[in-house]
């Protein structure tokens, strides 16, 4: 009886020592588990980081391609802006001219610009270059009237500018059908335009670039 008493008492103590180990498994666990979910931590965010990248490097090039869409809406915009002309200076060749004859209150060409369809752009020198074919002595010069300095060209907006294209006395002069008409003096597409009829040239002026008709009307000061 003894015996099986004492056989007992080790089965006992032998269980006893499997719980205490067992318990001891399991409270090791978790932390094992939570390094082993540690160390497949770095992984996954690796994985994650790289279908990030993937996804990034998809995304990114359609943000270029993005990117490039505006770039280019830019550009248009930019060129849009030379074609509107926003901010930029009218060049001869942004703008359409009319050349009308005035009787009064002196006989005199009065030249009308406005900008072409589409275009913005701005008379930031004030007087027009006007002359009367290649010589010299058919440069009308500046007789400084009028001038808004810069003019704005838009739409139905003009400006004008006025040309007498002889200011001396007597029967001298030359005949001209056309004259040159520039916005600068280094303009490289001057427009040559028809006159309303023949114009006898002998020291031409002109006057400033006006949004008043009446500012237009050439003098000699």
């Amino acid at each position: 009886m003894r015996s099986r008493l004492a056989a007992r008492s080790a089965r006992l103590v032998l269980a006893a020592a499997a719980v205490t180990a067992l318990a001891a498994t399991t409270a090791c666990d978790p932390e094992d588990a939570a390094d082993a979910g540690s160390s497949t931590a770095p992984s996954a965010v690796a994985s994650a980081g790289s279908g990030g990248s993937d996804s990034s490097s998809t995304g990114g090039s359609s943000s270029r391609g993005s990117n490039s869409g505006s770039s280019t809406v830019k550009t248009d915009s930019g060129d849009g802006g030379k074609s509107s002309g926003y901010g930029q200076s009218c060049g001869t060749n942004d703008l359409d001219f009319t050349v009308t004859w005035e009787a009064q209150p002196v006989s005199y060409y009065l030249v009308t610009a406005k900008a072409k369809s589409g275009i913005t752009c701005y008379l930031d020198v004030n007087t027009p270059s006007v002359s009367f074919g290649s010589n010299a002595d058919g440069v009308a010069s500046p007789v400084g009237q009028g001038g808004e300095d810069p003019i704005k060209l838009s739409g139905s907006a003009v400006a004008y500018a006025g040309i007498n294209p002889k200011t001396t006395d007597g029967e001298g002069g030359t005949e001209f059908g056309n004259v040159i008409i520039a916005t600068t003096e280094d303009d490289p597409n001057p427009s040559e335009l028809e006159l309303p009829d023949m114009a006898t040239v002998d020291k031409p002026i002109v006057t400033n670039w006006s949004t008043k008709r009446n500012e237009t009307v050439p003098r000699v000061i």
